[in-house]
């Protein structure tokens, strides 16, 4: 396989030295030039990586392309390119149908839509590929678990989990900053709060018949402290907001992932 990618940013990144951290590192890699000193750095880091002098010679040089350019650009950047049809695509643009990257990028016959994660940088987490497919799940199998869904919807439903990201680093850093304010040592909070949290996130794997709430009610004893910060920021409304905010995220991913229609449909 001849990997070439389309857009050098983090998720380009991430892929990459996940790919080359792996035992099977062998995939040979061209990368955009787009964003100089992230692809300078990998191709520094890895010597079967080279910076392309342009996205059309990542595709002349490839057979393998993964677009991971900004869905803000990604119309106008792949509009100017020369696909083959043999060209084997794999989109990484969580906004973008798979019908309108294919209409983009004809004669391409061969389209895919993965949504990977940062942390696969260190094979963790997992990545959402649509329509199923074996020789993506291969490669990103190296990298962590792979998740396959036939549902176009499902796919952008899951997408959504990717904006909470943010939120669960600012709920542990609230955490971390009400400690210092009460006399922690920073380092000390720090290390206390990814120990325990850590062995919350395995939770579900060691107990796994119960259910999200099975394990707040375990957590949350009758007239403990548990039971008291989850009923009032339910009461708060804290939870109904947050769902909100999920449900204003899958508006936005599935508007833009809908394929468009003709002015004369």
């Amino acid at each position: 396989m001849k990997l070439g990618f389309i857009g050098t940013g983090a998720l380009t990144s991430a892929i990459v030295t996940g790919l080359k951290s792996a035992a099977d590192n062998s995939v040979s890699v061209l990368l955009s030039p787009r964003n100089q000193e992230i692809a300078a750095s990998l191709a520094l880091l890895y010597p079967d990586v080279r910076v392309a002098a342009d996205n059309q010679a990542v595709l002349d040089s490839c057979d393998t392309i993964m677009l991971a350019v900004r869905p803000q650009i990604a119309r106008d950047v792949l509009a100017g390119l020369q696909f083959r049809r043999d060209h084997y695509v794999v989109s990484l643009i969580a906004t973008l149908s798979r019908e309108e990257i294919a209409a983009l990028i004809a004669p391409v016959e061969q389209v895919t839509k993965a949504l990977p994660m940062p942390m696969i940088a260190h094979r963790q987490g997992a990545t959402i590929i649509c329509p199923p497919d074996r020789r993506m799940a291969a490669l990103f199998g190296r990298l962590g678990k792979v998740i396959e869904v036939e549902d176009p919807s499902a796919f952008d439903a899951l997408s959504v989990v990717t904006a909470t990201f943010a939120s669960y680093f600012k709920y542990l850093d609230t955490i971390h900053g009400w400690l210092k304010e009460h006399g922690v040592a920073d380092a000390r909070a720090h290390d206390y709060i990814i120990t325990v949290y850590k062995a919350l996130a395995n939770a579900p794997e060691t107990t796994p018949d119960a259910g999200f709430m099975d394990l707040a009610q375990d957590y949350a004893t009758r007239g403990g402290i548990n039971e008291q910060v989850l009923r009032e920021l339910t009461t708060g409304n804290v939870f109904d907001a947050f769902a909100e905010s999920l449900d204003g995220v899958h508006r936005r991913i599935s508007a833009g992932a809908a394929p468009r229609t003709s002015p004369r449909s």
